[in-house]
């Protein structure tokens, strides 16, 4: 159970760490690219599947925010507290 929870706080800082250095993937170190792609191996398949279901919300004129990763990092924040 512990070690489940310790694994849950590591995606939680992976997902940020993710959701940062996304934008900028092509111009990483060869040593954090491969953490880079070992993250996004777990990540990509996760967003790609809420974003069937979850629509980016709409905070201005031609301006919206993708709300996967939030949405994950709730399912994360709610799976520590009730596990």
């Amino acid at each position: 159970m512990y070690t489940i929870k310790i694994l849950i706080e590591i995606l939680i800082i992976a997902l940020f760490f993710y959701s940062k250095l996304l934008p900028y993937k092509d111009k990483l170190h060869p040593q954090f690219k491969s953490y880079f792609d070992f993250f996004n191996s777990i990540f990509s398949p996760i967003l790609n599947f809420l974003k069937t279901f979850v629509k980016p919300a709409q905070v201005g004129v031609g301006l919206a925010v993708d709300m996967t990763q939030i949405i994950l990092l709730f399912i994360f924040l709610m799976l520590l507290k009730f596990l």
